[in-house]
């Protein structure tokens, strides 16, 4: 009995492989849904929703991401107007001076919320002193090590300015930073030109984004100190002219002979003329 029931159970499989009833054993999956998230209302386009402190931060830094300006929040779960403006201004706060992508995008936030049923609507506001390009065009990378193959590949393609944003800092990511710069600018002689320029966000020891400014504006300590210099002789030049009579003036030696001329010319020509009127007078008398 025991032959056949084995021979019968080969006998099945063997008719489960053919008949193609191997699927059910070796299956995949995959689903297709919308893009959505849990911050989004389902029933209001274009409004982010939240119930906590965190998800106002998420939300924050979803519009942030997109450039986006305004927008408006749906806050469930808060139970007084002070529980929500708290909220706002310390979620903002935390965006704009803690995170790497707010300290280096956002200029300011705001928020003004009003009571609905159910919850609270805020309007955001945020300003940008970068461009969605500029945001799109930062790069990730894990570690400092990265840094000195990212510098050379921007100056190989004429870039002007470089955000990376870290993924690891460490104990001497700073250092780091200035020795691949150092490397790079001897390497490729540019040790005699303007130095760069490094940003850190957030500023601290341990910041998320560098920022680096690879054709910084060369310091214009030469031509303001001239510019400006030479506006005061100019003015004081025209002051004197016009005063003329003053003997304390100093600079009316320093503009030359004819301020001294005329005055002399002047008195020549009265001398002359007094004497010669009575004269004439007194001819015609």
């Amino acid at each position: 009995m025991s032959r056949k029931l084995s021979g019968l159970a080969v006998l099945t499989l063997a008719l489960c492989l053919l008949t193609g009833c191997s699927a059910l054993l070796e299956r995949t999956y995959s689903t297709a849904e919308p893009h959505s998230s849990k911050f989004w209302e389902s029933e209001a386009a274009g409004t982010l929703r939240a119930e906590n402190h965190q998800d106002v931060v998420n939300d924050l830094l979803l519009l942030v991401g997109r450039h986006q300006e305004t927008a408006t929040l749906r806050l469930y779960d808060f139970k007084s107007d002070l529980a929500v403006a708290d909220t706002l201004e310390e979620a903002a706060a935390e965006v704009q001076q803690e995170t790497p992508m707010g300290a280096y995008a956002v200029e300011f936030i705001t928020t003004s919320s009003h009571a609905q049923r159910g919850y609270y609507e805020v309007a955001v506001r945020i300003g940008y002193r970068r461009t969605l390009e500029q945001l799109q065009a930062v790069v990730n990378a894990t570690s400092p090590e990265a840094l000195y193959s990212l510098l050379a590949a921007a100056l190989d393609e004429g870039k002007t300015e470089l955000a990376v944003r870290m993924g690891y800092w460490g104990e001497n990511g700073g250092v780091r930073v200035e020795e691949a710069m150092a490397q790079l600018r001897e390497e490729r002689e540019l040790t005699e030109t303007v130095p760069w320029v490094v940003n850190y966000y957030p500023a601290g020891e341990n910041p998320g984004l560098v920022e680096f400014l690879l054709d910084p504006p060369e310091p214009e300590e030469g031509g303001e100190p001239g510019a400006d210099g030479e506006e005061p002789p100019g003015e004081e030049g025209e002051s004197s002219l016009e005063e003329g009579g003053d003997p304390d003036g100093g600079a009316a030696p320093e503009d030359g002979e004819a301020p001294k001329e005329d005055p002399e010319r002047k008195a020549e020509g009265e001398e002359k003329a007094d004497p010669a009127a009575p004269a004439e007078t007194g001819e015609e008398e």
